[in-house]
């Protein structure tokens, strides 16, 4: 009876374990536990969907026996649009092909723009490279847009969402960049460029008289100015804020100069920091140090290769506020940035966006670079300073108009070479979002973990996960052990016992 007791329970089991399964299958549940809800749909991508009029086609060339870890790109992909199906009621079709099938088709996926990668591979203790196709092609009327590799971790939702807004939406809003006054050029911005033409027309702007009109530009960026600004400049932005516009400003008020001897950085005087000072916003004139930061290259007597060695004079900013402009960010690198201050003044709010660390120093200007210099936690003995702000409110008469101020200008040359450095870029593509996009995209754009630093954490919060990944098992075994140990004690006494009846 007992047996037929767990047959019957087994058979259940393994019935409603099916039944989930086939339910998952067709209707496409998920339980999402992820830190940024990476797994489930914003309200942006559902809005974008909800509104498509016409069909939509997506074509994803994916190789097939792919690694475990990259086959799970395929996987996360497929239920992806899977979803974005259901949710446009049938608007969004797809199909998935793999291209190395044979040449034909494999020629179909080169033709439609998606390009293999090579990835390495194990087969029988032996390593190799394998071509693999990890793409897609999205098609609207006699439209189609591209995403060539779908790198594994990625922002899937962003990338998809965003191209399918591009194709179907009538036009974009323009954004212009200021270039002029020892600004760098649009070339120098590659990787921000690259990231705002998905959502936005992107142009440099020239402006050479006090004629030149702004008032076409959804936002316009001013970024790490070099030269004095003239008078009918600053005037023209004045006026771009009376009529509702948005500026974002990543001013450079020090200029490092590491080729000198001494290496030093010394102050910059624009304009720009006075126009900001009547708007409300101070960036002073020093120079930050942070015990948590980026590394310069150098070269010692005694060996032969150059050694990374911390240089304070680069923080790392990992500590942002809880905005749409820095979710999902985990650091960005600055280059000699400075403290930034709000004294009020002004009919706007003001929100501090990215800070220092707990460990921060700063430095009166003209300040000399030692390389060799021995640092102590007395050379950093304050915390939290903001870099990053946004004033919004009535700026200039009567119109709500909005700024975004950092106090450094190099940190969006950056180009993405890793986690950090990507979200430099990502940094300021999220600060023109905001002023600039009003689908909510923006909350995509960082959606996925990109780098947790072990080397942040404290040396005792290191130690307890430490000792807890090696000790938890442990102790996990022994107390099933023990409890085990007690059940069969129990057994073995019960036995004993004269009337006992098995």
């Amino acid at each position: 009876m007992n047996k037929n007791k767990i047959f019957i329970s087994l058979a259940l089991i393994i019935s409603i374990i099916a039944l989930i399964n086939l339910l998952n299958e067709k209707l496409h549940l998920r339980a999402d536990f992820t830190a940024d809800k990476r797994y489930t749909l914003s309200e942006a991508t559902k809005r974008i969907l909800s509104e498509l009029s016409e069909p939509v086609t997506v074509t994803a060339y994916f190789s097939e026996n792919l690694p475990p870890d990259i086959a799970k790109t395929t996987t996360d992909f497929k239920d992806l649009l899977a979803e974005y199906h259901n949710i446009s009621s049938g608007m969004l079709a797809f199909e998935f092909i793999n291209p190395n099938k044979d040449e034909q088709t494999e020629a179909q996926a080169a033709n439609a723009g998606v390009q293999p990668v090579l990835i390495n591979v194990r087969e029988k203790n032996e390593a190799k490279q394998q071509r693999a196709y990890m793409g897609a092609v999205i098609q609207f009327q006699n439209r189609k847009e591209i995403i060539p590799f779908i790198e594994p971790g990625a922002a899937m939702e962003y990338s998809l969402s965003s191209n399918i807004k591009r194709l179907t939406g009538v036009s974009k809003a323009k954004v212009g960049i200021i270039q002029g006054f020892g600004s760098p050029s649009l070339q120098q911005m590659s990787a921000v460029m690259n990231s705002l033409s998905v959502l936005y027309d992107v142009s440099g702007i020239y402006p050479n008289d006090s004629t030149y009109e702004f008032n076409n530009y959804k936002t316009i960026a001013v970024i790490g100015p070099k030269d004095s600004l003239p008078a009918f400049f600053l005037e023209q932005l004045n006026k771009y804020l009376s009529e509702g516009g948005n500026l974002f400003v990543a001013y450079d008020h020090v200029v490092g100069e590491l080729q000198n001897n001494p290496p030093m950085g010394r102050s910059i005087s624009t304009g720009l920091e006075g126009w900001l000072m009547k708007k409300g916003i101070t960036i002073e004139n020093n120079i930050l140090i942070d015990a948590q930061c980026g590394t310069v290259s150098v070269q010692q007597s005694n060996f032969p290769f150059p050694v990374q060695m911390q240089f304070p004079y680069l923080p790392i900013i990992s500590n942002f506020a809880d905005h749409p402009i820095t979710k999902g960010l985990e650091s960005v690198i600055m280059q000699f940035a400075s403290s930034l201050n709000h004294t009020g003044g002004s009919n706007a709010d003001f929100t501090p966006l990215a800070f220092t660390s707990q460990n921060t120093g700063t430095q009166n200007l003209p300040s000399f670079f030692d390389i060799n210099k021995e640092w102590t936690e007395a050379d950093f003995p304050l915390a939290e300073i903001p870099v990053m702000g946004l004033l919004e409110g009535k700026l200039m008469g009567e119109a709500f108009s909005r700024i975004i101020v950092a106090s450094d200008g190099d940190f969006p040359l950056v180009q993405a070479q890793g986690a950090e450095m990507s979200d430099n870029v990502s940094l300021m593509t999220n600060a023109i979002d905001f002023l600039s996009d009003d689908t909510g995209l923006i909350d995509l754009r960082t959606k996925g973990v990109s780098s947790r630093p072990i080397d942040q954490m404290e040396d005792s919060t290191k130690a307890l996960l430490k000792w807890l990944n090696f000790l938890l098992p442990i102790v996990l075994i022994i107390v099933y052990g023990f409890i085990r140990f007690n059940l069969n004690r129990n057994k073995r006494i019960k036995r004993m016992e004269e009337n006992y009846v098995r």
